[in-house]
C-alpha cells in the first residue's frame, strides 16, 4: 500500500492510494475509483485486512468524508465505521494500538466537535471518540508522528515543548489513559528541531528528526 498526493503511477490515472502486487505493478482487485481528493497523510492496516486512511481529504469515490476513514480490503468504503464531523484541519499520523483502537494525530484543534481532543484523539473501532484516552491541557506545538509499543503505550514525536502543563522536549510517552509515562526519561529531550519519525522495536526505539543538537546533553545529529 502505498499513499501520498500523486495521482499516476506508471503512468496510469490512479490518485493518492494503491496498492501493488509484490512485483511492482497495481493491484486491480483494489478498487479506490476517483479516489481521494487532497493529500493521504497516512495508512495503517487492521489485522483483519481493513486499511485506516488519514490525510486532509474531504471526499472518497465523490463522497463526502471527513479526513479519516476505513476501507475494505478491496477499496470500497467501510460505512461501518464513523467519526462525525471527524477533524477540525488536517490528520498527520495514524496507528492501530494492540487492542486495535484507532490513534490519530495531527493539527486538528477539536475531533468530532469536542476541544478535549486537540493533536491527538484514540478512538474506538466504531469511530467513536474513547473517553478513557484523556490529553488534558495536550500539546503547545506540533506532533508529528506517533509509534504505539506492544504494551499500549504511545510515543509521540513532533515540535512540542510541554504536554498537559509538564515540559516534554519534543518526544513523550503515554500511558494507554493519556497520562504521562513516567518511566520514559527522556530528561531534557532534544533542544531543537523537531521529531519527524519514531519506530519501536523489542531492542529500543529509533528516533529520527531534523535535530541537530543535542539529546538529554549528548550530542546528536537526526537519528538516535
Amino acid at each position: 500500500l502505498v499513499a501520498g498526493n500523486f495521482i499516476k503511477y506508471n503512468g496510469a490515472s490512479i490518485k493518492r492510494l494503491v496498492r501493488l502486487n509484490s512485483d511492482g505493478s497495481v493491484d486491480v482487485s483494489f478498487n479506490t475509483g476517483t479516489s481521494f481528493n487532497y493529500m493521504v497523510y497516512s495508512i495503517a492496516l487492521q489485522p483483519d485486512g481493513k486499511i485506516m486512511v488519514a490525510g486532509s481529504f474531504t471526499t472518497y469515490k465523490g463522497l463526502a468524508v471527513k479526513k479519516v476513514i476505513r476501507l475494505q480490503s478491496n477499496g470500497d468504503l467501510d460505512t461501518s465505521f464513523g467519526a462525525g464531523v471527524g477533524a477540525a484541519s488536517t490528520i498527520d499520523d495514524v496507528a492501530i494500538a494492540p487492542d486495535g483502537k484507532i490513534v490519530l494525530s495531527g493539527t486538528f484543534s477539536s475531533f468530532n466537535g469536542n476541544a478535549n481532543y486537540s493533536k491527538l484523539v484514540r478512538l474506538q473501532l466504531d469511530g467513536s471518540i474513547d473517553t478513557t484516552f484523556s490529553i488534558g491541557a495536550g500539546f503547545d506545538d506540533a506532533i508529528e508522528t506517533i509509534a504505539i509499543q506492544a504494551d499500549g503505550k504511545i510515543i509521540v514525536g513532533g515540535s512540542f515543548l510541554n504536554y498537559n502543563g509538564t515540559p516534554q522536549n519534543r518526544i513523550v510517552r503515554l500511558n494507554t489513559n493519556g497520562t504521562v509515562d513516567t518511566s520514559f526519561l527522556s530528561g531534557t529531550g532534544f533542544n531543537n528541531g523537531a521529531v519527524h519519525a519514531i519506530h519501536s522495536t523489542s531492542s529500543g526505539i529509533l528516533v529520527g528528526g531534523s535535530f541537530s543538537g543535542t539529546y538529554k546533553s549528548t550530542a546528536v545529529n537526526r537519528l538516535v
